[in-house]
C-alpha cells in the first residue's frame, strides 16, 4: 500500500493500553483533571480538583455551567500527565454518569474529603462521577524530555 502523507517512512507510536488498575493509580495521583460536559447543546470542558473515593471521581463546584452540564449526565473526565523519567505520556479518561451528592449521610462523608476549591470563592456542590468505563493509554515521546536529576536508581558523587 502507497503512503505519501507526513507519515511516510515514520514509526507510528500508538502507545499502550493501561490496565484498569494502572488508570485508577493515575487518576488518584493526578492534581488536576478535565471535565468534559454538554451545556446549552454545545460541548465544554473544565478544568477541576478532584479526588477518587470509593471507586468514583468526586469534586466540588458552585452553581453554574459546570453543575447543570454534570449533574445528572453522562460526562468525561481526563487526567494525563508526562513522566520525565520514561520521556512518555499517559492519559486516561472516565466516562459514566455524574451525580450530585445529596443525601444527607452522603453529603456529611464528601465534607470530610481532603478536597478543597484551589480559589476562595464558595463551592458548596459535590458532584460524583460513576464510572460506566475508565480507559488509559502510555506511549513514548520520541525525542521527549528527560529528568537530569539523580533518582534512587541513579548513583550520585
Amino acid at each position: 500500500m502507497r503512503s505519501d502523507g507526513p507519515n511516510e517512512g515514520v514509526e507510528l507510536n500508538e502507545g499502550v493500553e493501561l490496565s484498569t488498575a494502572e488508570s485508577w493509580t493515575l487518576l488518584r495521583a493526578a492534581v488536576v483533571g478535565r471535565l468534559a460536559v454538554m451545556v446549552d447543546d454545545r460541548p465544554d470542558i473544565f478544568p477541576v480538583n478532584h479526588l477518587v473515593d470509593h471507586g468514583s471521581v468526586v469534586f466540588r463546584t458552585a452553581a453554574g455551567s459546570k453543575l447543570a452540564g454534570s449533574a445528572g449526565h453522562w460526562v468525561a473526565f481526563e487526567v494525563d500527565g508526562y513522566d520525565l523519567l520514561t520521556a512518555s505520556a499517559w492519559s486516561v479518561v472516565v466516562k459514566g454518569e455524574a451525580q450530585q451528592v445529596n443525601r444527607l449521610y452522603d453529603v456529611l462523608e464528601a465534607i470530610e474529603l481532603p478536597l478543597f476549591p484551589w480559589h476562595s470563592a464558595p463551592k458548596p456542590h459535590f458532584i460524583r462521577i460513576e464510572p460506566d468505563s475508565i480507559t488509559g493509554r502510555r506511549f513514548e515521546v520520541p525525542g521527549g524530555a528527560r529528568s537530569t536529576l539523580p533518582t534512587a536508581e541513579t548513583p550520585t558523587r
